[in-house]
């Protein structure tokens, strides 16, 4: 059996057209399994775009035997939030752990960062996509129908450990 290399690691701007590649081809499948008839910005991505979001961003890669399989980028907010955006694995990749792999270097980074909250949107009538996020530790926060379709707004709260001198000081203030 022939050696497997999987790795996580922050994207480069070299990844950009691999990231191109899996973006549309996810988030085709999740415009037609949503029922979305409105174009998503996710289909209209350049490679402007794309490169933006490597400089500001935490926006990391899954890359397996050199072929760069899935991507996720998190917007780290001033107020100790997060935010996820173009969550995607490639359709031969899914179902496969790598959106569990991604999620648990998610999951590291935020606890590293101290972030209290970190949120993402999807449509609620992707039963599988919900099912994956509530098993990660989401639960839905709220729904809109500002897109012109129903989609839920996921939270998962980390643990911030505090600091017993920050408590001391704060029940003195009380």
């Amino acid at each position: 059996m022939d050696e497997m290399i999987f790795v996580v690691r922050r994207a480069v701007e070299d990844d950009i057209p691999a990231i191109q590649a899996i973006t549309k081809e996810a988030f085709k499948m999740y415009a037609k399994g949503a029922g979305i008839k409105e174009p998503i910005a996710a289909l209209n991505e350049t490679h402007k775009d794309i490169k933006k979001d490597i400089n500001t961003k935490f926006f990391i890669v899954a890359v397996l035997n050199g072929d760069i399989v899935g991507s996720v980028r998190i917007e780290i907010k001033p107020d100790n939030t997060a935010y996820i955006s173009r969550f995607g694995v490639g359709i031969e990749y899914q179902n496969k752990g790598v959106g569990k792999i991604l999620m648990n270097a998610v999951d590291t980074k935020m606890v590293e960062l101290g972030i209290k909250n970190l949120y993402l949107h999807t449509a609620s009538r992707l039963l599988s996509l919900v099912r994956f996020y509530y098993g990660r530790g989401f639960y839905i926060d709220s729904t809109t129908k500002e897109c012109g379709y129903i989609r839920a707004l996921l939270c998962k709260e980390y643990e911030v450990e505090q600091n017993d001198e920050n408590i001391d000081k704060d029940c003195e203030a009380i």
